[in-house]
This record gives C-alpha cells, sequence and structure tokens, in this order.
C-alpha cells in the first residue's frame, strides 16, 4: 500500500521528470507533451520526495545523478514509503554494474544519455501500461477482499470446505447442517463473490487466503 500522500486524480497518466539540468528538463517536457503524456518536472530529489505521488498512472523518468542524493538513494526512499512508482533511470555516466544495481532495485528501464526520442517514448508508454496492468491487479484484489468480507462467517466456513473439494453432503455433516442449507451457503457465497463458475470460487478463495 502507498503510504505517502495522494494527489486527487486530474489527469488520466502523468511522467514525472526528475533532472537537474534546466534545458534537459524543458526538452524532455515538450517532448513527452507532444507525444500526449501530461508532465510534472522536478529539479531535485527533494522536491520530488515533498510532492504527493499522482493517483493515475504514471511512471518517473529519474536522473541517476542527482546534487546530494543519487537516483538509486531516491529509488529506495520511495519503496520504503511503500510508492510503487515504475521508474525509468537517465545517465550519462552508466555502465553495466549501475544497470544491474538499477533493475535489481526495480527499475523499468535504463536509458544512457544521449537518448533518442524513440527510445525515450518507448520507455515511458511501456512503463505507463504496466502501471495501468498494476492498478487494475490491485483494484481487483480489493474489490475481491470487499466481497469476502460481506461473506457471513457460515458463508466463508462452506465456500473454504467446498473449494478444498468436500462434497455438499460432508460439509453439512461436519458443520452439522443439512445438506440444503449448505447448498443455501455455497449459492449465496458464489453470488458474493460474484463468481461465475466453481472454478471461479476456487480461484477467489485461493487469492484471499481462505483454501490450501
Amino acid at each position: 500500500m502507498n503510504t505517502r500522500p495522494s494527489a486527487a486524480p486530474s489527469q488520466p497518466h502523468k511522467v514525472l521528470v526528475v533532472d537537474d539540468d534546466h534545458s534537459l528538463r524543458d526538452s524532455l517536457s515538450a517532448l513527452l507533451r507532444s507525444a500526449g503524456h501530461p508532465v510534472e518536472t522536478f529539479a531535485s530529489a527533494a522536491q520530488l520526495l515533498a510532492t504527493p505521488l499522482p493517483e493515475a498512472p504514471s511512471c518517473l523518468l529519474l536522473d541517476v545523478r542527482l546534487p546530494g542524493s543519487s537516483g538509486f538513494d531516491v529509488q529506495q526512499q520511495l519503496i520504503s514509503q511503500g510508492a510503487e512508482l515504475p521508474v525509468i533511470f537517465m545517465t550519462g555516466h552508466g555502465d553495466i554494474p549501475m544497470t544491474v544495481r538499477a533493475m535489481k532495485a526495480g527499475a523499468v528501464d535504463f536509458l544512457p544519455k544521449p537518448f533518442r526520442d524513440q527510445d525515450l517514448l518507448a520507455a515511458v508508454d511501456a512503463a505507463l501500461e504496466a502501471d495501468r496492468q498494476r492498478r487494475l491487479v490491485r483494484q481487483g484484489e480489493a474489490e475481491r477482499l470487499h466481497r469476502y468480507e460481506q461473506l457471513s462467517l457460515r458463508e466463508r466456513q462452506v465456500m473454504h470446505m467446498a473449494v478444498t473439494g468436500l462434497m455438499n453432503k460432508q460439509i453439512a455433516s461436519e458443520l452439522g447442517l443439512s445438506e440444503i442449507t449448505v447448498k443455501i451457503h455455497r449459492a449465496r457465497a458464489m453470488k458474493k463473490m460474484a463468481a461465475r463458475t466453481f472454478a471461479e470460487l476456487v480461484i477467489m478463495a485461493q487469492a484471499v487466503g481462505t483454501s490450501g
């Protein structure tokens, strides 16, 4: 979960740019805006870290060499604060060990300066799509957990036992219920979980940790 404060969503997506080179920031901003990307630029790590991250899908173009703090330090601070922002590193001093370090820490790309406009835009598009997919997965997880929390204790018990492979008759015997009552609880669990098939219910149950 992102523990940093969040700005109110006002854009479908946003690209954040951190570089101490004013001319490069302006150049990147112009390029990204020309490709339809809303942009927010920062001259330092401190400026970025003091700013709420966007709620919309986003990515971060981050210079490795920053005054007072390396891009890797910034990346680690974001991670420690719970941010899951895709990071694209930029550097004029890149080498293989630096690239490996960036990727191991979770960077989605590494662009040595000078880079081609097409390479930058391709990296940004890929990072934004990755963040969109991550957010969709998280949204699905949250919705699934919310649905599970709406189940009664008995519905949870029946669902848990059903997805482990027990038949309705066996569940009824274990819980001291009639088979008809078990069927009702099972049907209600499927409806509340929005499971179209029993196979879907099994997958949902596994996702919320109620089986196995």
